[in-house]
């Protein structure tokens, strides 16, 4: 639909803000805000709602709220003393108060000029067209980077790195990556990235630069959009030129686990565009993937019901299996059923599914190690991740989780050597406060309490934080004497779970009986836990 107002055009299909015809430069986040009011604009929209389909649930601060708001008005010559489009209801959200009308985007299209689409004008067509290719998976290509410097022996660098990370992508299946072969026939300075990716049917490109100066080398590395020429995301690796052998699988590793994370979280906000009855298969499960990771009652339950609709839509997902089986271990882990044991059973038998479905899928091995960890069968759990990890060498989470149970078996310094590198892998993860929290429990069995409780409290204070998180704040605070902070987690961790206790704190981390676990006892036990 196209909504038209003071000579503005705000078209959702397009995606796109026009004045008088042409196309205004604006945020994507500043977009999505304005499509948000004005789709809704015979009521008032909540701060909360504004956060949940903008931000997409995460923790913002006010500040960051009036900025897009601020953003917004300017883009359609509003202001915070007229609000004559936008207008703020003090304390409770915003209302779009501008007289609109609405039509179909067909009809409120600009016509292509001297009979040519621009790239503007195509990129709806060509996301639609990678919304069914290749059964909706989103693709890559990885193209070779571009080197600046002396000729020399270093020089191979341009393709042996972007070489090693089509090798590594391959390995997470729910992404398709187009071919060495393929990818590097774009080689040179005059190569236009989008127009190889869009040559190669993918909607995302992967380009980088290598370049030398004196004894120094900066690698540089950029995710694009291709439907919409945006960078997502951006990195630069830094270090002398004697290091550069050393850093190539650092960089690999590193550029592999913020893929992972960045491509699904864009293929979220694309997902959110569109109508239910449009979500495929893929879709389903990254906005299930999304809604996973919040750790709360009702986003789990959203999760698993996005998951069955995959796997309706796709009866051979072991993807879908897999997300299927973590919201029934989160069930089980945060008491959300009645029937624990019964969930991790339901969560084992489709683990189980997804390894056969897919015996080389990563995270089908991790949701099995979920499960034998909740029946406290850590040398099994360790095993399963040691599959995931050798399957994909940059799965963050399968990292973490290892280190995780790692802590639970008292094996402290495998533990945290598995935990750095999780956090170095993926500093951004959804589940980084867990790996923050597990660093905490580590410095406790190696009897570094202060250091503990600081690591603690950072996790805890992090976005997605749950109450084992807060509780674990609780703890280690109170070990070294911190007693009103340790009250005050404490009371957030009841907060969320007024029957929260220690038995229900090892019903889900089931240490091995040892000196970690008595310390932990001892100390839930002083709290009243």
């Amino acid at each position: 639909m196209v909504f038209t107002f003071d000579g503005f055009e705000l078209d959702g299909t397009r995606f796109e803000l026009r004045r008088d015809g042409e196309r205004v430069a604006i945020e994507p986040q500043v977009l999505s805000l304005l499509l948000l009011l004005v789709e809704n604009r015979d009521r008032m929209v909540s701060k909360d709602e504004l956060i949940e389909h903008v931000w997409d649930g995460r923790i913002v601060s006010e500040t960051a709220v009036a900025a897009r708001i601020k953003a917004a008005r300017k883009a359609v010559g509003d202001k915070g003393s007229t609000q004559k489009v936008i207008r703020t209801i003090h304390g409770k959200g915003f209302r779009f108060v501008a007289e609109t009308e609405v039509s179909s985007a067909q009809a409120k299209a600009p016509p292509a000029r001297s009979g040519l689409i621009t790239e503007e004008q195509a990129a709806p067509a060509i996301e639609e067209a990678l919304k069914t290719a290749r059964d909706g998976r989103p693709s890559i290509a990885v193209l070779p980077f571009q080197y600046f410097g002396e000729p020399g022996q270093h020089e191979i660098v341009a393709d042996a790195l972007p070489a090693d990370i089509i090798a590594d992508l391959s390995r997470l299946h729910w992404l398709f990556v187009i071919a060495r072969g393929s990818s590097f026939r774009f080689r040179g300075p005059d190569v236009d990235p989008l127009s190889a990716g869009r040559q190669l049917g993918v909607r995302y490109g992967l380009t980088g630069t290598v370049e030398l100066a004196g004894e120094s080398v900066t690698i540089g590395v950029s995710l694009i959009d291709m439907t919409s020429s945006g960078t997502i995301w951006a990195e630069h690796y830094r270090g002398s030129l004697s290091e550069l052998q050393q850093l190539r699988p650092e960089i690999e590793s590193h550029v592999v686990a913020s893929l992972a994370v960045q491509i699904p979280q864009n293929e979220v906000r694309i997902a959110r565009r569109r109508a239910p009855g449009e979500l495929d298969a893929w879709a389903c499960f990254h906005l299930g993937l999304d809604h996973m990771y919040r750790f709360n009652r009702q986003d789990n339950a959203r999760a698993s019901e996005l998951f069955t609709r995959s796997l309706e839509r796709d009866p051979y997902f072991s993807g879908a299996m897999g997300g299927l089986s973590f919201t029934h271990f989160q069930s089980a882990f945060m008491r959300f059923a009645e029937d624990p044991e019964a969930e991790v059973e339901k969560a084992r038998a489709l683990a189980q599914q997804a390894v056969e479905t897919d015996r080389l899928d990563p995270f089908a091995h991790f949701n099995a190690g979920r499960c034998s960890w909740l029946d406290g069968r850590l040398e099994d759990s360790i095993a399963w991740f040691d599959r995931a990890t050798s399957l994909s060498p940059s799965f963050a989470q399968g990292v973490y989780t290892r280190g995780l149970v790692s802590v639970m078996a008292g094996q402290a310094a495998q533990a945290d050597a598995d935990l750095a590198l999780a956090l170095d892998l993926s500093p951004l993860d959804p589940l980084a406060y867990g790996m923050v929290s597990a660093r905490a429990l580590v410095q406790l069995q190696l009897g570094d309490g202060h250091r503990a409780a600081e690591l603690a409290v950072k996790a805890a204070q992090m976005p997605g934080a749950h109450k084992h998180i807060s509780l674990i704040a609780a703890l280690t605070s109170h070990l070294v004497g911190k007693n009103a902070e340790a009250r005050q987690w404490l009371a957030r961790a009841r907060q969320a779970d007024p029957e929260i206790s220690s038995e229900v704190f090892f019903a889900s981390f089931p240490f091995a009986e040892n000196g970690a676990r008595e310390t932990i006892e001892k100390g839930l036990r002083e709290l009243g836990v």
